[in-house]
């Protein structure tokens, strides 16, 4: 189903307790009584695997739509689409290119184009392979490749480039770069640069023109005014991540484009400066989180190079911004007609318009709950990605001046009946010393089947990655896998958790190891307790961050029966000194403590110097390529467990980094995280490969 058109409501929408509009199996024939776990499912591990990933990355070019999508079967490649005028989609660039950039491990913004009055669009995207920038013609008719703009560096990870913004005009691009300086991972140095259109710098990297001038560790792509006479970006430095604090940057644009005169305008270590942009005015908008939350200001520029006071449009409790662990994202978009599109709430988000005059905001209507931080706009319509409970991301529509909302591209369909989707439901627990825990609950659910009366069923209780991240509520089949099969899926945005304000996040300052454990094993007894869970069949799982706390909760903890551990990290001092990439290297002096301050606490909270705590059985999962949470900790891990009686399984994949993408993989590893459930739980299954543990 792909919906039709939706209208607008007024004022904010209230996210708490929303789970969304969709099927609710209800009358219908006497259901199966059958063991937890053993339901049949249409949800396979393929069928999952095929629906992984989301559109990201939107931009109109003329009077198109741009955007990257994944390719889970063609081995996890992301894709370039543009959307015609007529409606048609295709794909900008075959199989094998691949447009994604490895700036700061997590990428950004990959490409940029421009329309042309002849020849079509011109477009420059980052090669993942070599991250080289390329230039293409798709519609020059003369069938030419992609031409290299960018050289190759031997020296370290390379030249990496992100968050293009075309200068087609001045024949250049602007973006950020990523140099390597050496081979560690941190020798490493962020700049705005000029690369000529022309390929002159395809061979010669002294002919890349430097902007910015290299003081601070990270930056974001400039952001111009509509004048074109400044620049505007934001910058902040280790041990700071950008949600603790960021700079905004201002300077003027010379007429040999040069930056001139940069200083620091707004910002500081203690106000995280998520997105800025220009109005059609020229004056600044910056989405900041100085009171607590992120709200969106505005300020203009003053002719010594400063900038005014910023006045709040929009204040209240909720987030208009969030994370900034990509570069390039964008909560809020600029209308030419003085209007701001939006995306906001408090745990879960809306799309709105807002009038900054008046700070009246007046939201789309629709089946979404949760709207991802890209927006593009072309006239007075604005297009995002979003998705709801029983709804896959797809891209939407907003026309401003009817109020109407509609799919226009990656619509979803039903992979299966919806019958066979649960109905999730948000809940707040309470944790230690009455703190409040987020959490969403995902029961079994089968048209056909119910489990044995009065027993309750098993559940997987799911930790986020990050930590600095957040659950959304939307329609995910590797939930609906666990679900379909009478197995219950909680997911915990514990203390640290994004979209609850500030002080929320700061929960995890120092704390990282017992505050997610704590908020995880707090939601688990508490559906235990309740009676909707058996104590005895209660498991977690998590990848990267959520890896950590799954790790550590089996160690720590007795609450549960085995867990799911994907790419994690298990060894603070090994990540704290160099078993990273630079953009994390000093991320746990803010959730742990500096290494020289406290060395104790990382050794006390690291699972891998526990292992003789470990009892439960356990499931690792760990991609061969992955820089960020490396094999090396997996290795360190089970090389310490080993011969200890703990019943466990290790899967390695090569050319999988941090996180999945092959469609071949994510089976296998859906699968065999069936198996272990199945193994521990007690109920058998002829339709996933046996997992064999070794002890």
């Amino acid at each position: 189903m792909t919906g039709g058109e939706y209208g607008v409501s007024g004022g904010a929408t209230d996210t708490d307790g929303r789970a969304g509009g969709g099927p609710v199996s209800g009358g219908g024939p006497v259901k199966t009584e059958a063991p937890y776990g053993t339901w049949p499912s249409p949800v396979g591990a393929a069928l999952a695997a095929a629906r992984d990933g989301r559109p990201e990355y939107l931009g109109t070019v003329g009077e198109e739509l741009w955007w990257t999508a994944p390719r889970p079967a063609e081995a996890g490649r992301r894709a370039l689409v543009r959307r015609r005028a007529d409606g048609t989609e295709e794909s900008v660039l075959p199989a094998p290119w691949n447009v994604r950039s490895r700036v700061i491990e997590y990428g950004g913004r990959p490409w940029a184009a421009a329309d042309r009055p002849r020849g079509g669009p011109l477009v420059v995207f980052s090669h993942f392979p070599d991250q080289r920038l390329y230039a293409y013609e798709p519609d020059s008719g003369a069938g030419a490749p992609p031409r290299p703009l960018t050289p190759v560096s031997t020296v370290g990870g390379g030249l990496r480039w992100v968050d293009p913004v075309l200068r087609p005009e001045r024949g250049e691009v602007w973006c950020v770069l990523e140099e390597f300086t050496g081979p560690a991972p941190t020798d490493v140095r962020r700049v705005i640069a000029a690369v000529p259109l022309d390929g002159s710098a395809a061979e010669d990297r002294r002919a890349v023109r430097e902007l910015s001038d290299g003081r601070h560790r990270f930056v974001t792509g400039p952001r111009l005014s509509p004048d074109g006479r400044r620049a505007a970006w934001l910058a902040w430095d280790h041990p700071r991540m950008p949600w603790d604090g960021t700079e905004v940057l201002l300077a003027e644009v010379t007429p040999d484009g040069t930056f001139g005169g940069a200083r620091t305008v707004a910002g500081g270590p203690g106000e995280s400066i998520a997105q800025i942009d220009w109005d059609a005015s020229g004056r600044l908008l910056l989405a900041g989180d100085r009171t607590g939350w992120w709200n969106l200001y505005r300020a203009a520029p003053r002719p010594d190079g400063t900038l005014g006071t910023p006045e709040p449009l929009c204040p209240r409790e909720e987030e208009f911004a969030g994370p900034l662990w990509k570069i390039g994202l964008n909560w809020f978009q600029p209308l030419d007609n003085g209007l701001i599109a939006v995306v906001h709430g408090k745990g879960g988000t809306a799309l709105g318009i807002l009038d900054p005059e008046t700070g009246t905001l007046v939201d789309a209507v629709g089946p979404w709950t949760e709207w991802a931080s890209t927006l593009t706009a072309h006239g007075t319509r604005v297009t995002g990605v979003a998705a709801g409970p029983h709804r896959s991301y797809e891209i939407v529509e907003l026309d401003t001046c009817t109020g109407r909302s509609r799919v226009v591209a990656a619509a979803h369909t039903d992979a299966v009946d919806p019958a066979y989707l649960s109905e999730p439901s948000v809940r707040t627990f309470t944790g230690p010393d009455g703190r409040e825990i987020h959490a969403q609950l995902h029961p079994p659910h089968h048209p056909g089947c119910t489990g044995p009366a009065g027993t309750p069923p098993p559940y997987v209780i799911w930790a986020h990655g990050g930590p600095t991240g957040h659950a959304p509520l939307v329609l995910d089949l590797e939930i609906t896998y666990f679900t379909s099969r009478g197995i219950g899926v909680a997911e915990v945005n514990y203390g640290g958790s994004t979209g609850y304000g500030r002080a929320y996040r700061e929960r995890l300052r120092e704390r990282w190891g017992v505050v997610d454990v704590e908020d995880c094993a707090a939601v688990a007894t508490a559906l235990a307790d309740e009676g909707a869970a058996d104590p005895a069949r209660l498991a977690i799982r998590g990848g990267s961050a959520g890896g950590w706390t799954t790790a550590a909760s089996l160690v720590f903890t007795d609450v549960y029966a085995c867990g799911t551990i994907l790419f994690p990290i298990l060894d603070l001092r090994g990540w704290a000194t160099g078993e990273t990439h630079d953009f994390e290297s000093q991320y746990l002096h803010g959730l742990v403590g500096p290494l020289d301050r406290v060395p104790d606490r990382y050794e006390a909270r690291s699972p891998v110097a526990h292992v003789d705590r470990l009892t439960s059985p356990f499931l690792l999962l760990q991609g061969l390529d992955d820089v960020i949470c490396p094999p090396a900790q997996a290795e360190r891990f089970l090389a310490r467990t080993a011969g200890r009686g703990v019943p466990h399984a290790y899967l390695a994949f090569e050319g999988e980094g941090h996180g999945f993408r092959d469609a071949g993989t994510l089976a296998r590893a859906l699968e065999a995280e069936l198996a272990l459930y199945a193994r521990t739980f007690g109920f058998s299954r002829t339709d996933v490969p046996d997992l064999e543990l070794r002890t």
